[in-house]
């Protein structure tokens, strides 16, 4: 799925730069949302109806792990665009100009490294081997012809899992677009403070209050 983004490249503010198209995981916001329903429901009941230290308990636990349940499931996302791949992992926000792009790589995780041999993973794009056994069952249904000779239906189906493709994708920008001026630049990379924060603070709240006793 993939929507547009306006942010302005740093590089060039005069030259408008080309809506994202972005990668996201619907299996693990699907997940994020079930697991927060989850811990607010019983959260929410041990504040309401806990006695002693449960309150307290229930609050830092919430305090720890929704945080956490957000940073793993609804935040990761692949941001590309003619300019540049933005990574928003749990932890970090990575930026890295096609210029500095030296590979991507789809093994048991999809990764991007840069010039300096630095990986760094896409948490939005998980690798799917159970998507790749369809993909390659629908081929080999493919490749079967009826008694007309002509190829079968199922031929005409994507050829690639999901994750394969959108990999497919941004190899296709990096090698169309890794030479563009607009395209030089440094990598950057931000640790996400709004997720560490929160959640590291609810883990010292958490260990005071065990501690206590």
């Amino acid at each position: 799925m993939t929507t547009p983004d306006h942010q302005s490249p740093a590089s060039d503010t005069s030259r408008p730069e080309s809506p994202d198209r972005i990668y996201r995981s619907p299996a693990g916001i699907a997940g994020g949302v079930l697991l927060l329903a989850i811990a607010g429901w019983l959260g929410i009941d041990a504040l309401i109806a806990g006695h002693g230290r449960t309150p307290w308990l229930a609050l830092a636990s919430l305090i720890l792990l929704v945080p956490l349940v957000v940073a793993f499931t609804l935040r990761p996302a692949v941001y590309a665009n003619e300019d540049r791949l933005r990574v928003r992992n749990p932890f970090r926000l990575i930026v890295l100009p096609w210029a500095t792009v030296a590979s991507l790589r789809s093994g048991y995780s999809n990764e991007v490294v840069d010039a300096s041999g630095t990986k760094y993973q896409l948490w939005a794009v998980p690798v799917s081997l159970r998507g790749r056994k369809r993909v390659a069952r629908r081929q080999a249904r493919g490749a079967a012809v009826d008694s007309s000779g002509r190829t079968s239906a199922v031929a005409t189906e994507s050829p690639r899992a999901q994750g394969d493709q959108i990999m497919d994708d941004l190899r296709q920008l990096v090698d169309t677009r890794a030479a563009a001026e607009t395209s030089q630049g440094e990598v950057t990379v931000r640790w996400a403070y709004e997720v560490v924060g929160p959640a590291v603070a609810g883990a010292v709240l958490l260990v005071i209050l065990l501690l206590m006793g």
